[in-house]
């Protein structure tokens, strides 16, 4: 008699049960044969018995588990209506958008309520000052001036206002390279179309007079200097500068070539020099400013009309008045680049404007323009509304 084996089959059958076939030894045999007996398997079971097999394989987890994380957040993803999902949107800082005219609604109810007496308005005119005064701070010069390292031609470009900045700066830069300089020309500007030069606008006797110990003006170039260039001016070295270069820049680059050539012509010479120029450079542009430019007869007898007219209608404010140039058209508005509240049709008015001045500037490769920026920057020109609620 054969003991009985308790234990788990080790390979070796009992007597008294028959011996297996191979087959029935098979795992893969023994699957089938249980799988026959089972319910059958939808194929999301089939699908998560498959997925749960791979993970209990260490090397199918680390390969696996990336794939699953994104297969689990797809379909999470899939289940969710996008309709739901919150849209974060970004405000806008204060000051970036125009939003005058409900500024103007929202404060007309105090300016209709407002009861003071116009004697509080004339306090503007009242000095800042401790001394009670304004005094001058610029002083002309009373010396000699040594001899001229040559003859600066420059032309100057844009309007009214660029052409006076661009004969202050000429001034400036004369004096400072020692330089004869030359009764500035004045480009025509496609947009104002104004042919006048500079004698019809400025005093040209009075320019030279003042400016005659600083600096050295001639009205125009010495024919034995126009010689060497067939009297053509387009023969003559053009200096291309960039904007708002230093008076340091002068001195190294563009003396040497003057005291090469005893003439060099500068175009265009709009905003050519910084604003932080020396003392010495400073001095003579102030001087030129406030001193030496003087508008000819006509215009100062048109000017002086329109300020006595203004002085007889401000009678009851005790003849103060304040006079504002709006400078809103369409040009300086398009070149600022600014958004109003004008919608689509002020975009392509806009567009067009600039397109048509200044063809090409704004659209090169690159460029950005941000007017929400340039608003926050306050380099916006002032709305007609704007100006008198200021």
């Amino acid at each position: 008699m054969q003991a009985f084996n308790r234990l788990p089959n080790s390979g070796n059958n009992s007597p008294t049960s028959p011996p297996s076939s191979p087959l029935s030894r098979s795992p893969r045999y023994r699957s089938r044969s249980f799988k026959s007996r089972s319910t059958p398997k939808t194929l999301r079971q089939r699908l998560s018995g498959i997925v749960l097999s791979v993970l209990l394989r260490r090397q199918g987890i680390f390969l696996f588990a990336p794939l699953l994380y994104i297969a689990g957040m797809l379909f999470y993803m899939g289940t969710v209506s996008f309709d739901v999902v919150p849209v974060i949107k970004h405000r806008k800082p204060p000051g970036s958008i125009y939003r005058s005219p409900q500024l103007y609604s929202k404060l007309r109810p105090e300016m209709d309520s407002d009861n003071s007496s116009c004697d509080a308005i004339l306090t503007i005119w009242k000095n800042s000052y401790k001394g009670g005064e304004w005094k001058p701070c610029i002083s002309k010069s009373h010396q000699g001036l040594p001899e001229s390292n040559g003859f600066i031609y420059v032309e100057a470009n844009g309007g009214l206002n660029q052409q006076r900045t661009s004969i202050c700066n000429a001034v400036a830069v004369a004096g400072y390279l020692n330089a004869t300089l030359v009764i500035p020309y004045f480009h025509f500007h496609s947009i104002w179309r104004d042919p006048s030069n500079f004698s019809q606008i400025y005093d040209e006797e009075f320019f030279m007079k003042t400016l005659e110990n600083d600096v050295r003006i001639v009205q125009r170039i010495p024919k034995y200097i126009m010689e060497r260039f067939d009297h053509n001016m387009s023969n003559v070295y053009n200096f291309r500068i960039k904007a708002w270069s230093s008076i340091k820049y002068y001195s190294e680059k563009v003396l040497p070539k003057l005291l090469e050539e005893k003439i060099i012509r500068i175009s265009p010479f709009a905003n050519r020099l910084s604003f932080d120029a020396p003392p010495a450079a400073q001095r003579l542009r102030c001087l030129a400013n406030y001193q030496a430019l003087k508008f000819s007869s006509p215009i100062l007898t048109l000017g002086e009309t329109l300020v006595a007219r203004m002085k007889e209608r401000s009678a009851n404010n005790s003849g103060k008045y304040i006079s504002v140039h709006l400078r809103f058209e369409e040009d300086m508005v398009a070149f600022s680049c600014c958004v109003y509240d004008g919608g689509l049709q002020e975009k392509l008015d806009m567009d067009a404007a600039r397109e048509r001045g200044w063809r090409g500037k704004f659209t090169k490769p690159g460029r950005v323009i941000r007017p929400e920026a340039i608003r926050l920057n306050g380099k916006c020109p002032l709305t007609p509304l704007e100006v008198a609620l200021l």
